[in-house]
């Protein structure tokens, strides 16, 4: 069998009733929540993304780096970018979906790229104001506008769209200073690294060796940045794995130990023990 990647989802994953697939979604925070409780777990998307919460709390965790969500947070993504998220059941706003294409249709590339939010140096959320008048109406108006049914509604959206962004571009911050750019760049490579092979590599020197630091060093960022060490995050990635597998597959207990590289499921329950606090068969019944 072959070893599952952590899920990658289409703009077609996420139907909306009554609204045709379009190379755009936008969707209040509490329904897209509640319409598709797996997407709190680790996933990525072949998409751009931006999440507008105006009520509730919880944290937001992007390429391994948590992000607190409240009132005013703005947050983007781009394709590839691994993220899962823990709200409060109060939380409210609103998500938006779009294709670089549906974006490169009217406006050039080369914009779309500029954007410091998606830009991997620097931090892919913005604290705004509770209230703000300028960017949560227009992200009303993307809502609005992709209910509607006129013959030039993706046109309208676009270009409410580019307007949020140029917005929100203008609310950005000055650049990190360099080292601590520098070791966001790190931690989210390493995110993105892990991500892609923990399933193969389990030890902080096999990353410390593909990011060209040492494992020393690697340690040393992710404790200042993320309070955890380089191998307490390869060990929790490997334990969140499992117990998706184990909650939302029908896979035994071996063959989860074989999506996960572990060539002794045995070892592999002593492994889930030892980072999950109970038997991989306890933590499935009580599920």
């Amino acid at each position: 069998m072959k070893p599952t990647v952590p899920p990658v989802f289409a703009i077609a994953s996420f139907p909306q009733p009554a609204r045709p697939r379009r190379a755009y979604y936008v969707e209040q925070l509490a329904t897209h929540v509640a319409r598709f409780p797996g997407i709190s777990v680790p996933h990525a998307h072949d998409f751009y993304l931006l999440l507008y919460v105006t009520q509730g709390q919880g944290t937001h965790v992007i390429d391994l780096i948590p992000y607190a969500v409240q009132p005013g947070s703005l947050f983007f993504m781009t394709p590839g970018q691994v993220h899962s998220w823990t709200l409060s059941a109060d939380a409210q706003g609103l998500i938006v979906f779009f294709d670089a294409d549906f974006y490169l249709f009217r406006y050039p590339g080369g914009r779309l790229y500029e954007y410091p939010f998606f830009d991997s140096a620097n931090p892919p959320v913005l604290y705004l104001p509770a209230g703000e008048p300028d960017i949560y109406p227009l992200v009303e108006r993307l809502w609005a506008e992709s209910g509607g049914a006129s013959a030039n509604q993706a046109e309208v959206f676009r270009s409410y769209l580019y307007v949020v962004l140029e917005l929100a571009a203008r609310q950005y911050a000055q650049p990190p200073a360099p080292a601590a750019g520098l070791g966001r760049q790190q931690v989210r490579e390493f995110g993105r690294l892990l991500n892609e092979q923990f399933r193969t590599r389990r030890t902080v020197a096999e990353y410390a060796e593909l990011l060209h630091v040492s494992p020393n060093h690697l340690n040393a960022v992710c404790r200042r940045l993320l309070n955890k060490t380089a191998s307490a995050l390869i060990h929790e990635r490997v334990t969140v794995e499992a117990r998706r597998l184990l909650r939302h597959s029908a896979l035994s207990v071996a063959e989860v130990a074989y999506q996960l590289g572990f060539e002794d499921a045995s070892y592999f329950g002593r492994y889930f023990r030892k980072y999950a606090g109970q038997t991989p068969e306890a933590y499935r019944q009580n599920r």
